[in-house]
């Protein structure tokens, strides 16, 4: 299973994109919140990645953040929902929106997202409802607290830094999902509110 890219990208064509890792050329489909995000052509970045493996193909989908790439892989586990419509969710709205939309029960919301039809919006909330009962308003899953190997919500440099940014006028939601995207939870919080502005 390859988790992780680390590398330079060298194409972006929506959905597809192409990441060079010591000469080896990684074909990706990525969500369009993740491209949203992406640097220039030629630019080092770091991506989380799904292996996708069917009849027919190998497919490596590439994420920007781990929430999103936890998203994609609950989504997968949905029945009637595959690798595409999960990728095209994820293209439709953030993170964010989808677990607010499916713990308010927003059957309207999710049907204006291509291939969703009332049936599956109807079944991705009660589907996804149990499984996203541990992520927070904001997206992250409580679970990732306690796991050193991401970005502790709960710590007080972060939890400062987001004060930081929404004191600097940003939305408390747009200030998380900054920070969030940040790999230092070491980081003391005025590190975190320059990192996050210059990717902002």
């Amino acid at each position: 299973m390859i988790g992780r890219l680390s590398g330079t990208l060298l194409e972006k064509q929506p959905p597809s994109i192409l990441v060079d890792v010591n000469g080896v050329g990684y074909e990706c489909q990525a969500p369009m919140n993740t491209i949203y995000n992406l640097p220039d052509l030629g630019q080092p970045i770091i991506l989380h990645t799904h292996l996708s493996v069917s009849e027919n193909a190998h497919t490596l989908f590439a994420f920007y953040s781990l929430e999103e790439r936890k998203l994609f892989r609950e989504l997968i586990k949905v029945n009637g929902v595959g690798p595409k419509l999960a990728l095209a969710i994820l293209s439709a709205m953030s993170a964010v929106e989808f677990v607010q939309n499916v713990h308010e029960g927003d059957v309207n919301s999710l049907v204006k997202i291509p291939g969703v039809g009332k049936k599956t919006a109807e079944r991705l909330i009660i589907e996804m409802k149990d499984k996203l009962k541990d992520w927070d308003v904001d997206g992250r899953s409580t679970s990732n607290k306690s796991d050193p190997s991401n970005s502790q919500l709960g710590n007080a440099n972060i939890q400062e830094a987001i004060s930081g940014l929404v004191a600097l006028g940003y939305k408390p939601q747009n200030a998380s999902q900054a920070i969030s995207k940040i790999d230092g939870d070491s980081l003391p919080a005025a590190s975190l509110i320059r990192l996050a502005l210059k990717n902002m």
